[in-house]
């Protein structure tokens, strides 16, 4: 079996690094899949996560010229289609990926894996004249992803968002599982994220500010990259907080940093399915979230095995995080449920859903 991957910069600590790394790596090491990848790289940098050799690669700039760029990535396409001749196509929120099943000319399967909601961009972008544009995109989406032959979302609030019938619901796999859990001893919290609007890190913040007036012997570590202007971390120091709370850039094991805390948060403006989420449950940490769309309530079930806070309630957000910090027989309970909900998420599970659609689209 043989897969084109067509994707976005895939160079960085996000999640759609993560997520297609480790799949792809399983695909070859496991089902002895032939993986080739086209991505869009944006800064030449090596890549964060580790990639498998065995990898062909088709790679491309942006430039500022956006004709010259579309003549280039379509030629691109082409010519990756035409070499590597793959049982399947898939692009994964890639750059242009509203045009690239019109660019395929020869007749192959295509997937199409979102990672985010579709209604992101309404998220981040506010006004009128972006709202229509919006609208308008969207609409233009849903037809064209008509064209394709399964289209695969992370959650069932993400395929009532699209409602399109060639849907299929498959969730990222964790990227690992833990012998040992946190023994959710140290005075500190973690999140991960990188640092931009949706991502919802100014409300953390504000909910920080009000924690440590109460509990100032507590930490919080951010994990992320971060914009130029040091955008949070000016606000930290606004907020006087700076001392309580740890910029700190994305590390690769970032297994040690969760099992070095006691509580994993969460204050996202929108997700899909966040892979942070899933290692801190993969920790066993309590976890305290936003119930934003779409995503996080389909991992934490409120009560059970974390916190799912009513989007914007930062009041009850307080609460239940304040409820953890002063209760340890909580913040077990709640972990070791957090950590046995993460175990329908490990790789064996999703890859074996993912060969399934392979090899019935390679079939028909």
């Amino acid at each position: 079996m043989k897969i084109l991957y067509i994707t976005p910069d895939i160079t960085n600590s996000g999640g759609i690094a993560r997520v297609i790394s480790l799949k792809t790596d399983y695909l070859i090491d496991k089902l002895n899949y032939e993986i080739c990848i086209l991505t869009v790289n944006n800064n030449s940098s090596d890549f964060f996560y580790e990639f498998n050799p065995k990898i062909k690669w088709f790679k491309i700039t942006q430039s500022k010229n956006k004709l010259l760029f579309l003549w280039r990535y379509r030629s691109l396409i082409k010519k990756s289609v035409s070499q590597t001749n793959p049982d399947v196509v898939v692009f994964c929120d890639s750059v242009l990926s509203v045009f690239i099943p019109w660019m395929i000319k020869v007749k192959k399967p295509i997937v199409f894996e979102t990672h985010v909601s579709a209604y992101l961009k309404k998220v981040i972008n506010k006004g009128f004249l972006n709202a229509l544009r919006f609208v308008v995109v969207h609409f233009f989406k849903k037809i064209t992803f008509k064209k394709i032959d399964k289209f695969i979302v992370l959650t069932n609030e993400a395929a009532s968002e699209w409602d399109i019938n060639n849907c299929k619901i498959i969730p990222n796999p964790r990227s690992f599982s833990l012998l040992h859990k946190s023994n959710l001893e140290n005075k500190k919290a973690i999140a991960i994220s990188r640092h931009s609007y949706e991502k919802g890190l100014d409300r953390l913040l504000l909910i920080w500010k009000k924690i440590v007036e109460k509990h100032p012997d507590w930490s919080l570590d951010i994990y992320g990259e971060w914009n130029t202007d040091m955008t949070y971390q000016k606000m930290a120091v606004n907020l006087e907080i700076s001392n309580s709370v740890n910029f700190i850039a994305p590390v690769v094991n970032i297994q040690e940093s969760y099992q070095n805390a006691s509580v994993f948060l969460m204050t996202s403006r929108s997700e899909s399915f966040p892979m942070a989420l899933i290692e801190a449950i993969s920790s066993g940490l309590a976890c305290v979230v936003y119930d934003c769309p779409n995503g996080p309530n389909a991992i934490i079930k409120n009560n059970e095995n974390g916190f799912l806070i009513e989007d914007e309630n930062e009041s009850l957000f307080l609460e239940k995080l304040e409820l953890l910090i002063d209760n340890k027989s909580l913040r077990v309970e709640l972990g070791e449920k957090a950590f046995k909900s993460a175990e329908q998420y490990d790789i064996e599970i999703i890859m074996q859903i993912w060969d399934d659609v392979f090899q019935d689209l390679k079939k028909k």
